[in-house]
């Protein structure tokens, strides 16, 4: 060991993996994904806005600890934008999360699925309206080309199947809850400079917060949480995996690359779930898959990456 290479200056794992934005949001990708999927499979078990409740107030039990030597320091700048972070906390973890699940008790995966191939579009379409940024033709050819990517996948290569798909109520709640979360992605830029665990244990908690009065009605209407294996397990999942980290992931990636060129990795999420079905429940790959793969990962590609300059 050298002078000039001090172990203490050495990168550590954390501080390398918070500066690969692509990582963090494939990343990111798979864990939503796992929750898509988990969520359709505990449907009528697990009560949509107890889960959800349990999740956010559980992320911010495990954040908090972690979280208050940089919450009190950032609290002076956080509470100038305050009205930004509740809204931040009911688009991003309240509302977003309660639809998605409550949707999942009345629509299939492969419907999720595919509605959740929509989220660049709505992350463009609220990035215009409210801030009037637009798309960049690289970002928008990309989006293209990977949304057509996840139809070849959801599809199976066939555009027959497109009619055999039947949307109810609860793809209507998919969608709301993906619009929300589009709101949330083009606020996120705006958000307050503070530590990146500050934000989280407020949105979490504050969401969680906001949660109680739709977790109060459901145990009126007598769906409550019963504590068995498969409860239990599935709130360790959703607190650790889509919760905590993929959030950390998300946010730290839109802080690196902004919403619209981020947005694109939603594309992932349908492309991960699909491997998923072939994993865990058996369903054979085909040539359609690896089409889909490609054109997902090009189109992520083209999108996500830099805008190069033209000097004066």
């Amino acid at each position: 060991m050298t002078a000039a290479d001090p172990p203490s200056l050495q990168p550590t794992f954390a501080a390398r993996l918070g500066n690969q934005p692509y990582l963090l949001l494939s990343l990111m990708a798979l864990f939503w994904a796992g929750n898509i999927v988990l969520g359709r499979y505990v449907a009528g078990h697990v009560p949509p806005f107890a889960l959800t409740f349990v999740r956010w107030a559980g992320t911010f039990l495990v954040v908090i600890p972690f979280a208050w030597p940089h919450l009190r320091r950032d609290w002076p700048t956080m509470r100038l934008s305050l009205p930004l972070l509740v809204t931040l906390s009911a688009t991003g973890f309240a509302v977003n999360n309660a639809l998605s699940y409550w949707g999942l008790q009345h629509t299939q995966a492969l419907n999720a699925l595919l509605i959740q191939s929509s989220g660049p579009l709505f992350v463009a379409l609220w990035s215009l309206i409210l801030f009037g940024v637009r798309l960049s033709w690289a970002q928008g050819i990309g989006i293209v080309i990977s949304l057509a990517g996840v139809m070849v996948i959801i599809l199976r290569g066939n555009i027959a199947t497109l009619g055999e798909i039947e949307f109810n109520a609860g793809d209507v709640m998919f969608a709301g809850a993906l619009s929300v979360f589009g709101l949330y992605s083009a606020l996120m830029p705006r958000r307050p400079a503070t530590n990146p665990l500050s934000l989280i244990a407020f949105t979490t908690g504050c969401g969680a917060v906001m949660l109680l009065p739709l977790v109060g009605w459901e145990i009126s209407t007598g769906d409550t949480l019963h504590f068995d294996a498969l409860t239990l397990s599935t709130i360790v999942f959703v607190v650790i995996f889509p919760s905590t980290l993929a959030y950390l992931f998300f946010n730290r990636g839109i802080e690196l690359i902004g919403p619209n060129r981020a947005a694109p990795f939603f594309h992932l999420v349908p492309v991960f779930g699909s491997v998923m079905a072939i994993v865990f429940l058996g369903e054979k790959p085909e040539l359609f898959h690896l089409i889909g793969y490609i054109m997902v990962v090009a189109g992520i590609v083209i999108a996500s990456r830099r805008k190069t300059t033209t000097p004066r």
